[in-house]
C-alpha cells in the first residue's frame, strides 16, 4: 500500500481507502462487513470513510465495531455531516446546532474520541458559510476532529470555504467528489482550484458503482447480489449508467485491462490514482475478495498510451460537465 499527503497537510492516508456507503448496515450483513474491514486492514488500508447518514447511522456503528481494538493512531477515520439524521427540522444541514450535535453522535457510534477528517457532505445554501466554518473550527479546537473537508463542492464554494478556514486558522484539506473514467466533472474547475488552494480529492465511486468491472452486459440480467439489484438504494444510484451505450463502451475496456495485466476493477482504481490531485480512491465491497482485488491498484503506473486508449473508448459516454456538481438548493 502506498500513501499520499492529504492536501498540504502532514497527514498521510492510504491511497486506497475503504468506504461503507450503501454496504454496511444495508446491502451486506454485519459478518460480511466485518470480514471486508478485516481484509482492508490486512491489505494495508488505514483510511476508512463513512457518514452519519449511511444506513441511518448503522454504517458508523458497524465500522466502529469493526475497528474496535485496532491501534487508533494507526488509523485515519473520516465521517460526514449534512443530510437528515432525524425527523426534526434541525436534524439536517450545516447549521451550528446540527454540526455540534452530529459530531458527538458520530463519535459515539464510531466508538472513538475523534475523527481524523470531518466533512461537509454537501454545500448548504440555507446556512451562512461563516456559521458552518466557525462550527467546524470549534469542532477542531475541541479535539473532536483533526482536519476539515467537504464533499461535492464546486470550485467557487471550495474557494469561499478555504478563505474562511484561513481566517479561522483551521486545516481545511480536502474535497470528496465522485470521480471515475465515466464521471470526470471535477477536472475542468474543481481540480485546478484545489491544486491552487492546496486541497486534495478523496474520490468515491472510482469503479462507477460496479459498472467499470464489466459485470453488467447489454441484454443480460444483473448478477445476483450486485449493486444494480440492491433495492435498499444501490439500484437507484447506479441506474443512470445502466444504459446500452455505456455498457457497450465499458466492455471495450476488457482487452486494455488484460494487456496491462489488470482486472477491470484494478484498471478503474489505478486510473483515478493517476491524477496527482487525488489523495485516495474510496473502494466499497460486499466480499473480502473484492477488497483484495482492488488494493492491487495501489502503486500502479499506467502508460500514456493506455490512458489515451481509455479516453478513445469512453469518450462518447464520459460525463465532463462541471455543472453536474450540485447541492440541494433547499434543506435536505
Amino acid at each position: 500500500m502506498e500513501f499520499r499527503h492529504l492536501g498540504r497537510s502532514g497527514l498521510l492516508i492510504s491511497e486506497i481507502a475503504y468506504g461503507n456507503w450503501i454496504t454496511h448496515g444495508s446491502q451486506v450483513e454485519e459478518d460480511a462487513a466485518l470480514a471486508c474491514v478485516r481484509a482492508a486492514l490486512d491489505e494495508g488500508i488505514t483510511t476508512f470513510d463513512t457518514a452519519d447518514v449511511y444506513a441511518g447511522g448503522r454504517a458508523e456503528e458497524v465500522l466502529g465495531r469493526a475497528l474496535k481494538g485496532e491501534r487508533r493512531p494507526g488509523l485515519e477515520i473520516f465521517t460526514k455531516v449534512y443530510w437528515p439524521t432525524g425527523p426534526g427540522p434541525n436534524d439536517r444541514s450545516l447549521s451550528r446546532k446540527h454540526i455540534m450535535e452530529s459530531i458527538d453522535a458520530s463519535l459515539g457510534r464510531l466508538q472513538t474520541d475523534y475523527v481524523d477528517l470531518y466533512q461537509a457532505h454537501r454545500y448548504d445554501y440555507t446556512t451562512p458559510l461563516e456559521e458552518t466554518m466557525q462550527a467546524f473550527a470549534d469542532v477542531v479546537r475541541s479535539g473532536k476532529a483533526l482536519y476539515i473537508g467537504v464533499s461535492e463542492w464546486t470550485a467557487s464554494q471550495l474557494r469561499a470555504g478555504w478563505e474562511l478556514a484561513q481566517d479561522l486558522k483551521i486545516p481545511f484539506v480536502s474535497n470528496q467528489p465522485q470521480y471515475s473514467m465515466l464521471w470526470r466533472v471535477i477536472e475542468a474547475e474543481v481540480v485546478p482550484t484545489s491544486i491552487e488552494l492546496g486541497l486534495s480529492q478523496v474520490v468515491f465511486s472510482p469503479i462507477a458503482q460496479g459498472i467499470l468491472t464489466g459485470k453488467y452486459e447489454v441484454g443480460k440480467e444483473p448478477p445476483a447480489g450486485s449493486r444494480a439489484t440492491d433495492e435498499a438504494g444501490g439500484a437507484t444510484f447506479i441506474s443512470r449508467m445502466m444504459n446500452d451505450e455505456t455498457l457497450t463502451a465499458v466492455q471495450q475496456l476488457k482487452p486494455l485491462a488484460q494487456e496491462a495485466g489488470l482486472s477491470m476493477a484494478q484498471l478503474a482504481v489505478a486510473w483515478v490514482l493517476q491524477n496527482e490531485n487525488v489523495a485516495a480512491a474510496i473502494i466499497g465491497a460486499s466480499r473480502p475478495e473484492q477488497v483484495k482485488d482492488n488494493v492491487k491498484a495501489s502503486g500502479v503506473r499506467l502508460e500514456p498510451g493506455l490512458m489515451k486508449a481509455v479516453d478513445d473508448v469512453l469518450g462518447a459516454v464520459t460525463e465532463r460537465d462541471p455543472a453536474k456538481t450540485i447541492s440541494p438548493a433547499r434543506r435536505p
